[in-house]
């Protein structure tokens, strides 16, 4: 179903300067200076404690290796799960070091804390190559504060600050934000520079056509990437139980499916918008239906102007997967964030597995594949198609916060 929408040709120049032109971990040298780092170590943990999965220590390999073989003594920093200000035992980052040491075949410090005398005789302590890992933290309220105090006592640990965390760039915090004011220069990591890249070149620079994929449960959850893309991208593919926003405010009947009430008039008004303008939005011909959002339940595909009154829509259909596969071959670059329908739920993964690998094919074609994090990644990985794809977005919030063209704290506080 194509809907054409708004083409505002605006560009974001405050994000396109503030987040691409960083000094990185390249610009500096390291060689018998205490590099601090911000690191996104929050790894997923069983009820022993034991690490599930490695990718985001792996992901942080080439700047600590970068740090570490060029002579820099490197402490490292990261929180661990939501402890809420108080030390919890079973989210402590130890895991972490001993793991980080294996893939390094290294010794890694493990710190009593982060902060406080004794973790600067251990930081002070450090050798050319050495490397430490402060605790989680998340176990000081001061960070997710961004208290002042505590960002000067964490700077006070290193002569140079790296931020290697895009997972929490979104979010002004002492190790993100307020470390930039007492700690000099402080640059990018490699990872970081990876995600600006890509994303960066989506934005601003794309091989055309350019496409976007966006779904999820809500239109409020994406009015903004909506509004930032709308001026930037040849065509918008539309899934995910927003789908039935649209659809109420077009008039079709919803069934059980999940509408937002109170979104109905906007979507109403950009789909009027969608009337005068000429950008191509395409919008699902038929969806899997089911009386409720179970394993089990019976499902049925029905076109989504038929959608009966005791079910609800819980993905996209075969015409329109076969529909907007043929879109994402024919694009240059495409942005995904948010899936389909309600994945988790195996009668309900097909839409978003099939874009994965419609996602894939046009990767192996040569188009630029982007995945921005969250559930489009969990997705891309559960159709083990991970390694066909692009870039996959370290982080879900951080890079749907940068689609949206808000500005990043993390990023905006290092060194042009």
């Amino acid at each position: 179903m194509y809907i054409p929408f708004r083409k505002e040709l605006t560009v974001n120049t405050t994000l396109k300067k503030g987040a691409m032109h960083k000094k990185t971990l390249s610009d500096i040298t390291c060689k018998g200076s205490r590099v601090l780092m911000r690191v996104d170590f929050n790894v997923p943990l069983d009820d022993q404690g034991n690490i599930t999965s490695d990718k985001r220590i792996v992901e942080a390999l080439p700047s600590i290796r970068k740090v570490t073989e060029s002579g820099g003594r490197l402490i490292l920093m990261s929180h661990l799960g939501r402890p809420k200000g108080k030390v919890v035992p079973e989210l402590s980052l130890s895991p972490v070091a001993g793991r980080l040491s294996e893939l390094l075949d290294t010794k890694v410090v493990m710190a009593e804390d982060c902060i406080g005398t004794g973790v600067m005789q251990q930081a002070l302590a450090l050798q050319d190559g050495d490397i430490m890992l402060l605790e989680n933290l998340r176990f000081h309220p001061e960070e997710e504060k961004n208290d002042p105090e505590f960002a000067r006592e964490l700077a006070s640990l290193g002569e140079i600050y790296v931020n290697d965390a895009f997972g929490t760039a979104h979010r002004a915090h002492a190790s993100t934000e307020g470390i930039c004011r007492f700690v000099q220069p402080s640059v990018a990591g490699f990872l970081i520079e990876k995600e600006l890249k890509y994303l960066g070149r989506a934005l601003h620079d794309p091989e055309r056509p350019f496409l976007a994929i966006l779904g999820g449960a809500k239109i409020s959850g994406k009015i903004d990437v909506l509004e930032n893309l709308f001026g930037k991208v040849d065509a918008v593919l539309v899934g995910g139980a927003m789908i039935f926003t649209f659809f109420r405010a077009m008039g079709y009947e919803t069934g059980k499916s999940l509408v937002e009430e109170d979104k109905v008039e906007l979507a109403s008004e950009l789909l009027e918008t969608a009337r005068k303008n000429n950008l191509r939005m395409l919008l699902p011909e038929d969806v899997v239906a089911a009386p409720e959002l179970a394993a089990t339940a019976e499902t049925r595909t029905v076109a989504v102007t038929d959608i009966p009154g005791d079910m609800m829509g819980l993905d996209i259909g075969p015409k329109t997967i076969d529909s907007y596969s043929r879109e994402i071959l024919q694009a240059k670059t495409i942005v995904w964030n948010g899936p389909m329908g309600a994945f988790e739920v195996e009668p309900f993964a097909e839409g978003t597995i099939a874009i994965a690998r419609a996602l894939a094919d046009a990767t192996a074609k040569g188009s630029i594949s982007i995945v921005g994090g969250g559930d489009s990644a969990a997705a891309v990985t559960k159709a083990g198609l991970a390694q066909g794809i692009t870039h996959i977005s370290t982080g879900g919030g951080a890079s749907l916060e940068f689609l949206e063209g808000k500005e990043l704290p993390g990023i905006s506080a290092l060194n042009d």
